[in-house]
């Protein structure tokens, strides 16, 4: 059996998914920040008002502004997908029937239950990286300062806020991602009796993105809103189904689906890096002596 059929250790997991999470949200950070900023607004989002976003915060904050937020990606992030791709990795091996051949229900489990898992243990750190998204500098001045402001003003259990759409939108994201990426690796390796090469993976992981990030947006919107309550206007979201009906009654339909065309573009590559990148690492230590 070759080393990168072996399922990887525990330690291998966390530095592969580590690094993987590190080098996929860095690299579509501005865009992510772009979509957060339409989110949690009532300005309809256009490609145009995207671009505009992005020039207009070159222009009068510097282009490092485009990564504001970003220092709060990586502490929540690298533990984030650390802990999901060892969580997937031991999901596989627990729902693994006694034949030995993981089902399609097992894979697509297998990724919800590491994406809530994930989740779990790091949502404070994503409600942190909204929050610092949609402000100026002046207003939080860095990740503990919007934590100690948060609690200050809301309790402790306003770091929480907007955990249930996380939760709710996570599963089918993870599971939708991890199943299809999954999948069409088996489908390439059983047709041609080989592991799929760079290129097909990569268009497999931009698939399993796409698939992904459309299937749960709704809920991202809502989560959003309820994470930067009170920095953007006045409105108050209390629960998932009272966030949806203002967001559909103030915007229509096309409010609970603001800048996934956005996400057309960074789903797809924040995916497809993560996985391959991770995928490629658990080969190269693998093969460590």
């Amino acid at each position: 059996m070759a080393a990168s059929d072996v399922a990887p250790s525990v330690p291998v997991s966390l530095c592969a998914g580590a690094l993987a999470g590190a080098l996929a949200k860095t690299t579509i950070a501005p865009l992510d920040r772009t979509k957060i900023s339409f989110q949690v607004s009532q300005e309809p989002y256009s490609v145009r008002g995207a671009l505009s976003f992005i020039r207009a915060t070159w222009r009068e904050q510097g282009g490092r502004a485009l990564w504001r937020g970003n220092s709060a990606t990586m502490l929540r992030v690298v533990p984030f997908a650390a802990v999901q791709f060892v969580a997937h990795e031991q999901f596989k091996l627990l729902l693994t029937p006694s034949s030995g051949k993981l089902t399609a229900g097992g894979r697509f489990l297998a990724g919800s239950l590491a994406g809530c898992t994930a989740t779990l243990f790091t949502y404070p750190l994503d409600l942190v990286r909204a929050r610092m998204a949609v402000t100026a500098r002046d207003r939080y001045h860095h990740v503990y300062h919007v934590v100690l402001q948060t609690a200050r003003h809301g309790g402790l259990g306003a770091l929480w806020k907007g955990i249930i759409p996380s939760l709710l939108g996570v599963i089918p994201y993870a599971g939708t991602s991890f199943f299809t990426y999954e999948t069409l690796k088996q489908h390439y390796t059983t047709l041609y009796e080989t592991p799929p090469p760079p290129l097909p993976r990569l268009a497999f992981g931009a698939f399993a993105g796409l698939l992904g990030q459309n299937v749960s947006y709704p809920l991202d919107i809502v989560r959003r809103r309820m994470q930067t309550e009170g920095l953007v206007s006045s409105v108050s979201y209390h629960t998932i189904h009272q966030t949806l009906r203002h967001v559909f009654s103030t915007e229509g339909l096309r409010g609970l689906f603001k800048g996934v065309s956005m996400n057309w573009v960074k789903g797809p590559l924040a995916v497809t890096i993560s996985f391959n990148t991770y995928d490629h690492t658990v080969r190269l230590l693998q093969s460590l002596p």
